[in-house]
């Protein structure tokens, strides 16, 4: 009879180990692309990092920074990442190109993007359209920064190929490059943009951190940030995958509960650009940018799809069904317990 409950026990231990031994990442050393890790953008990824959620799901992870969401995608394509935090807008455009590239979660349900003009240039642009003939700072060519600039430029009538975009990164680079006369406008992110507000070296012509920003440029949510990499990744490392993105659920968890001083005391001092204070002032101004659920809806999608076709033709025989397969929904509804 002992031996009988012997037995008994071990199977329900066994019963209880095997869905956790079932989900150990099958690659639990990965290397994760991003375009800017100090920019707000990306912030779930360094709570994440900081908080030790990578570790709590079994990973060893190593970051590459980029400088640039374009470059990110790049490393992606080319084989050196696994994984990328970046603008979702890539994997429309990737799958238009044959490479199944696929979110598998929502940071930013807000782009966070803002367009700002130097300003002794106040004068000479006062539109999008002005921008034609002038040059243009933004995180990478290519960038999510790239492509919101261009969408403004042909909303507003003039093409994105009548301006020159260069490339000034996502921190003091961005900064050095308005304050030096540079570049005449610039896209960027937090804090970069807090810190010329504050140094009142720009005027703000387009804003997306905020819910009435961004309806008023695209006329409703525009997805941002998101966690992408190739299908066939997923389909082979479909537990690696849920680690991934259990991690950077709990970071939003965490992020929506914390306050703009806890933010700042998660992250290193050189995210300050060199000023706590103005770092948590852009904390503040960006935390209404944070994806509350992970899920990218259909209509974030559409509104996406939208603004790409204002100006790339390639995309102009994309169909609204053709969306739901750059989004791959199960792992933020089993992180979240649904």
């Amino acid at each position: 009879m002992r031996i009988v409950k012997l037995l008994a026990a071990a199977a329900a231990l066994a019963l209880l180990a095997g869905p956790a031994l079932a989900q150990a990442p099958e690659k639990p050393k990965i290397t994760i692309g991003v375009g800017g890790k100090p920019l707000l953008y990306y912030l779930p990824l360094s709570i994440a990092e900081s908080k030790g959620y990578f570790k709590e799901a079994g990973l060893d992870v190593e970051i590459n920074d980029f400088g640039g969401g374009s470059r990110a995608l790049q490393a992606l394509l080319g084989g050196s990442v696994d994984v990328v935090t970046g603008a979702y807008e890539h994997t429309i455009r990737m799958q238009t190109k044959g490479q199944d590239v696929r979110a598998v979660l929502e940071l930013g349900r807000f782009p966070g993007i803002v367009l700002a003009v130097k300003k002794d240039r106040a004068g000479t642009i006062k539109t999008a359209a002005d921008l034609k003939g002038k040059k243009i700072g933004v995180t990478a060519p290519g960038s999510s920064t790239n492509f919101f600039v261009n969408y403004l430029m042909a909303k507003a009538g003039a093409s994105y190929k009548d301006a020159a975009f260069i490339g000034v990164g996502t921190g003091l680079s961005a900064v050095a490059a308005i304050k030096k006369g540079e570049i005449d406008a610039i896209a960027n992110l937090d804090p970069v943009i807090s810190k010329l507000e504050t140094d009142g070296d720009v005027f703000i012509l387009a804003d997306t951190r905020t819910e009435a920003g961004t309806k008023a440029i695209f006329g409703g949510s525009n997805p941002a940030a998101v966690v992408y990499m190739k299908n066939d990744f997923i389909e082979k490392n479909p537990n690696t995958a849920q680690a991934i993105v259990t991690a950077h659920y709990k970071a939003l968890k965490w992020i929506a509960s914390a306050s703009p001083e806890e933010i700042a005391k998660a992250v290193p001092e050189a995210y300050y650009l060199g000023d706590k204070d103005l770092y948590i002032r852009a904390v503040k101004a960006s935390l209404d940018t944070y994806s509350r659920t992970g899920i990218i809806t259909l209509d974030g999608m559409k509104s996406a799809l939208g603004m790409l076709k204002e100006f790339d033709d390639e995309l102009k025989a994309v169909k609204d069904e053709d969306l739901p397969k750059t989004f791959v929904d199960r792992f933020v509804k089993k992180a979240a317990g649904s």
